[in-house]
């Protein structure tokens, strides 16, 4: 008891501080959970949870037994791959690039430049790449016009959805991302790039055993929580791109779920869906920890 009251009394301070951030996650992420229940019922608003039909595994089987659940899942999963390939490398490449600038003032305003369209909301990012995109007066198809090709109708084509999605996210996120790895450089001991020149390493050396093994378990880090978000694709941004035309390759598991649990308002089936897309992400991410750990010697546990 002595031990408890001694360690309350000098972390009270701290443990005040951390009560809000408590606070939200039990009211917004772990009481909510009790809505799962609702998948595995015949839920009726006017019912509420409790008094609803129990039905087990039925929106599920429904689910798996869809026509339309291999093209989710592909739509999903490719769209997922592509922003982890592609997305995942661009802040790491982009801060080893900033941390080789030794002009100050130069650093700091390509570094301000490259995060500022984090704080753009996604309705102004498409609503940009349809002004740019757009086949009559955009800016892209007057440069295609202008070299003598046709027009292309990039947001109406079902080929470019998934190369605008990825190229979009990687512009407006990787100046923020970036921000994790320049961290993890400045942490990396001057010292050893003073010894590295000394005994002749130029920056390619330094860059190759100095740089990238400081900031490896930064990268592995954030590589397992990335694997985590595969089959969790951002539903705003795709929503707003997407089309009936173009929904063979833009159609995804929570555009879905928006369509058939809450305009159609069958909850159970749509809350279903949604927790088998985060049971898939858990396991992504538990394997992906497992490989860490066994491979080398970061992991999130």
């Amino acid at each position: 008891m002595a031990l408890f009251r001694f360690r309350w009394n000098r972390s009270k301070y701290l443990l005040l501080l951390f009560l809000p951030a408590l606070v939200y996650y039990i009211l917004f992420k772990y009481v909510p959970m009790f809505g799962i229940l609702i998948s595995f019922k015949d839920y009726n608003v006017f019912k509420g949870i409790w008094a609803s039909e129990w039905v087990g595994f039925k929106y599920y089987s429904l689910f798996f037994h869809s026509p339309d659940f291999p093209k989710l899942l592909r739509n999903t999963v490719v769209l997922g791959f592509y922003k982890v390939v592609f997305g995942f490398p661009a802040p790491i490449v982009l801060a080893l690039l900033l941390n080789e600038v030794r002009v100050g003032i130069v650093k700091r305003l390509v570094q301000s430049v490259s995060y500022m369209p984090h704080f753009i909301s996604n309705v102004v990012v498409v609503s940009m790449m349809f002004l740019f995109l757009s086949p009559t007066n955009g800016l892209v198809n007057q440069v295609i016009d202008g070299l003598g090709y046709s027009s292309i109708n990039f947001m109406q084509n079902e080929h470019y959805f998934r190369t605008l999605y990825v190229l979009s996210e990687i512009w407006q996120h990787v100046g923020w991302e970036t921000i994790v790895y320049l961290a993890a450089v400045s942490a990396i001991d001057p010292q050893l790039y003073e010894a590295a020149r000394a005994d002749g390493a130029n920056r390619w050396h330094q860059l190759r055993h100095i740089t990238l093994p400081g900031i490896a378990p930064a990268i592995v880090i954030l590589f397992i929580l990335n694997i985590g978000h595969v089959l969790d694709i951002g539903f705003e941004k795709v929503l707003l791109m997407q089309n009936p035309s173009i929904y063979s390759t833009a159609d995804v598991l929570s555009t879905y779920v928006f369509r058939t649990g809450i305009q159609s308002m069958n909850y159970s089936y749509g809350t279903a869906i949604d927790l088998f897309t985060s049971f898939v992400n858990l396991l992504f991410i538990l394997t992906a920890n497992w490989i860490s750990r066994r491979t080398s010697e970061t992991s999130l546990w």
